[in-house]
């Protein structure tokens, strides 16, 4: 495979502490909390003990400071034992970052600190039943009255909903502007009139807990408000590429992790006599596999690095998301059928990570929308 040279000494020291934390900590328990429909809180804190949430935050408000390179690396190796029910990329690299750059001095000193121990367990609430990835069709709306916000409105397909502490609510404050009438507060769930519905049963990333929210007049200090008033669309876009760009980034590593299982799972199994390997029709299909696996990978490096370096516009990072979601799509159907029958027994781990791949097209925004994205900036004609 093509070196990477992302990575620094300090960081491959840290994916090791890493590996070790998760194979202890997430590995024995996986099953257990897809089983249940979320996982334990108690996972949530000993990760904060070893510094692996908000790590990109300030330490004055209780993150390490480290750049966001360390943060990658938990994607990969989460992606790597093929884990999909730990939310902390959600809390840690989208909700914190809303939280540091928009929020008042008390929010951050108030939150942050408690997000990065995992006292307090971060989500976002921008779907709901009949807006998914259009703002102009979002219902809840927040009603200025005095030093309040009054919040009233439901959402739902919400990540760490279950367990969430904290909400950042996407919400109407003007919804005579549309999409230009959006703010963002952050909603404490145990304010009076919060209440968590369902959890929801997911075909993958049944470990993941999601749910439905609802706001019933809640009443959000004004100080809760993240930014100003009605700016919440602009500072939405803002943040987009930095988690358009983590959905790639796991995606590409799934993409390595599957081809690793297959390689080593045709290496073992045979047929007629003969390795599984063997057969020209494998080696053929691999060797496609991992062509398409390079090729994902040296552009999402790239991407990080135009990341690292404040230089991902939207239309790359859309280009990213899209790319590698879909080749993550295709290279783990091609792995599953690789694995025969047993491709489709969930014991084994490419059955988990076909049905887990398959939101990767559609959170994020889905890839249709990533294309109009995308075509916006090719300077084409309109009518």
């Amino acid at each position: 495979m093509i070196p990477r040279t992302l990575f620094r000494p300090e960081h491959e020291t840290f994916r090791e502490t890493v590996r070790r934390f998760l194979e202890a900590e997430v590995v024995p328990h996986d099953e257990r909390w897809q089983e249940q429909g979320y996982v334990d809180r108690e996972v949530w804190k000993k990760a904060g003990a070893q510094g692996f949430l908000c790590a990109s935050m300030p330490e004055a408000y209780g993150g390490a400071g480290a750049d966001r390179l360390f943060s990658v690396v938990l994607m990969e190796e989460q992606a790597r034992i093929n884990n999909s029910s730990l939310g902390w990329g959600l809390h840690s690299e989208i909700v914190a970052p809303y939280l540091l750059h928009y929020g008042t001095e008390a929010a951050k000193r108030r939150y942050l600190p408690k997000m990065a121990s995992g006292e307090m367990i971060g989500a976002i609430a921008m779907s709901e039943p009949g807006a998914g990835s259009d703002l102009q069709a979002v219902r809840t709306v927040a009603v200025r009255r005095g030093d309040r916000y009054i919040v009233s409105g439901s959402k739902t397909f919400i990540t760490n909903g279950w367990n969430c502490d904290l909400v950042i609510v996407v919400a109407k404050t003007d919804p005579a502007k549309g999409a230009k009438g959006t703010s963002l507060l952050v909603v404490d769930t145990s304010m009076k009139g919060f209440r968590k519905g369902k959890r929801l049963k997911k075909i993958g990333l049944k470990g993941q807990d999601t749910a439905e929210l609802f706001f019933d007049e809640v009443e959000v200090p004004a100080e809760n408000l993240l930014g100003e008033e009605n700016r919440g669309f602009v500072y939405l876009m803002q943040e987009l590429p930095w988690e358009r760009l983590q959905i790639a980034i796991a995606a590409a590593a799934k993409a390595e992790a599957a081809l690793g299982w297959t390689i080593r799972y045709v290496n073992e199994r045979r047929a007629f006599g003969r390795p599984v390997a063997a057969f020209q029709t494998t080696r053929f299909r691999l060797a496609e596999v991992a062509t398409e696996v390079a090729v994902t990978r040296v552009f999402v490096d790239r991407c990080i690095e135009l990341m690292m370096q404040g230089k991902l516009d939207a239309a790359t990072a859309s280009m990213a998301k899209y790319w590698a979601s879909e080749a993550e799509g295709r290279v783990v159907d091609a792995c599953l059928q690789l694995h025969g029958g047993y491709g489709y027994m969930w014991e084994f781990p490419i059955a988990q990570a076909y049905v887990d791949a398959r939101v990767q097209r559609i959170y994020g925004g889905t890839n249709e929308i990533m294309k109009e994205l995308i075509s916006r900036s090719l300077g084409l004609a309109e009518e």
